[in-house]
C-alpha cells in the first residue's frame, strides 16, 4: 500500500480523547491529527517519540493530518488500523500470500453473520468461499515478539464465533494478524490483557479456524506485507 504522497515528520506531544494526537512538526508547528487507533497502543504513545503523518486535501474533513507511523527508535510501527485490510488484500491479489492462493474473487467488507462484516471474502468459481479477518498488531513488550490484542476487545472474540460458525457452515475461515512492525519473529496472543479473547481463540481453533501471521515493511512511501511470523502459544 503505497501513500499518496510521501508522509510528514513530526514530533509526537500527546495522544488523547482515543482518536486525538497533538504532534509538533519539523517546522515548529503544532497541529492536531487523527489517531485511526482505538486500541491502547501501548508502548507507541510516548511524548517524544518521532511520528509520520499524511495530509489530507479533502475541504470536508475536520482534521487534514492522520497519524500513520511512530518511530520507536528501534521500528517503525504503522498505528493506523484503516489501512491493514488493504494492505492484506493488495498482498493476496499480488500471490504473496501463499496460504491464501488460488482463489478467483476478492471482496471486501462483505456482510455476514450477526450484523458483521467480514474484512475478506474469498471465492471459488466452484463456489467455495474463504472468509479472512485481519487484524492489526502493533504490540511488542518482549524482544522480537509482537502480541495481539493491546486492550480488551470484546468485537474481536465476536469475529472469532462468527468465524467458527462459518466453518460449521462448510466455509473456510481464517485469523490474519497483521504485524505493522518489522521487529518481529514471532507472534503470540496477549491472554493476560484480555483472557476471554485468548479462550475464544483456542476455541475457534479446534472448531477448524486456522491462523495465519505476517508482518510488514514500513517506509514513509509504504506498507507492505513481508514475511510469515511464527506463532507461539
Amino acid at each position: 500500500m503505497k501513500f499518496p504522497s510521501p508522509l510528514i515528520k513530526g514530533t509526537l506531544i500527546k495522544r488523547y480523547k482515543r482518536f486525538l494526537s497533538d504532534i509538533e512538526l519539523e517546522n515548529g508547528e503544532v497541529v492536531t491529527a487523527h489517531c485511526a487507533n482505538s486500541g491502547s497502543m501501548m508502548g507507541l504513545k510516548e511524548p517524544g517519540y518521532g511520528v509520520y503523518l499524511s495530509q489530507s486535501d479533502n475541504p470536508k474533513r475536520k482534521l487534514k493530518y492522520s497519524w500513520e507511523l511512530v518511530d520507536t527508535g528501534s521500528a517503525l510501527v504503522g498505528i493506523n488500523t484503516s489501512h491493514p485490510n488493504k494492505i492484506v488484500a493488495e498482498a493476496i491479489s499480488a500471490g504473496q500470500i501463499p496460504e491464501l492462493t488460488g482463489y478467483d474473487n476478492l471482496r471486501p467488507e462483505v456482510k455476514y453473520g450477526q450484523n458483521s462484516r467480514i474484512d475478506i471474502l474469498l471465492e471459488k468459481s466452484s463456489g467455495e468461499k474463504c472468509y479472512v479477518e485481519v487484524k492489526n498488531v502493533t504490540l511488542l513488550r518482549e524482544e522480537g515478539c509482537a502480541e495481539f490484542p493491546d486492550a480488551v476487545t470484546s468485537r474481536g472474540t465476536k469475529h472469532l464465533q462468527e468465524l467458527s460458525e462459518m466453518v460449521n457452515q462448510g466455509h473456510r475461515a481464517v485469523m490474519f494478524y497483521l504485524v505493522q512492525r518489522d521487529d518481529s519473529t514471532q507472534f503470540k496472543i496477549a491472554g493476560d490483557i484480555d483472557p476471554t479473547y485468548s479462550d475464544a481463540l483456542k476455541k475457534a481453533q479446534k472448531s477448524g479456524v486456522e491462523v495465519i501471521c505476517y508482518d510488514c515493511k514500513l517506509s514513509a512511501d509504504e506498507i507492505a506485507v513481508h514475511k510469515l511470523v511464527q506463532i507461539i502459544t
